[in-house]
């Protein structure tokens, strides 16, 4: 195969990798019942003025399944800290004990997990998507590169090269996605 072929294909393994990548990322932030830290990714603090991540001005911990603490490196920013979690709207309830703050995470309901099920199934779908829109892409300049003098029959093979590597990255969001609803579902 070309050169020119080589580097479409590469270059729709490398949208298609960040597709995967970020599933993965948005996957973080559907918390399963279990404490994590990065449930927390997504929450700013006003720290001297300026909106700073959460991770940057306090150490998050998971203490036990149920439990984060976080502790502020500068005691004056616990008030901050504990107003930015609530506003953040993530459903918990920081409780302050003068060192750390306290958030103990409650159990999902049944109607809870099917939402975020289906969250994650949007998810899912969102990464399909960016997959075919690589897919769409690669082919797009196969076809040009056809229209430039490429042989049919490497075009051909190329496009069918694309789709097999269309079909396994998408083999892998619905396998992410049913090991996401396993966690999920999990009592």
């Amino acid at each position: 195969m070309t050169e020119e072929i080589n580097f479409i294909i590469e270059t729709a393994t490398e949208s298609m990798n960040g597709s995967i990548a970020h599933l993965e990322k948005e996957f973080l932030n559907i918390r399963a019942g279990k404490a994590s830290p990065q449930m927390l990714g997504g929450v700013f603090v006003d720290y001297y003025g300026s909106q700073t991540p959460l991770s940057q001005v306090a150490n998050i911990n998971a203490a036990d399944a149920r439990t984060l603490t976080v502790t502020p490196w500068e005691k004056n920013m616990m008030q901050p800290i504990e107003k930015a979690i609530q506003i953040a709207n993530l459903g918990l309830n920081p409780m302050n004990n003068g060192e750390n703050i306290i958030i103990n995470i409650p159990a999902l309901t049944e109607e809870r997990r099917k939402e975020l099920v289906k969250q994650a199934k949007a998810e899912a779908e969102d990464a399909k998507i960016g997959i075919r829109n690589a897919r769409k892409d690669a082919n797009n300049d196969i076809k040009k590169e056809e229209k430039n003098g490429l042989a049919e029959d490497i075009a051909k093979k190329a496009e069918d090269d694309v789709q097999k590597l269309t079909d396994a990255y998408i083999k892998k969001i619905d396998d992410h996605l049913a090991v996401k609803e396993a966690e999920i579902m999990k009592v």
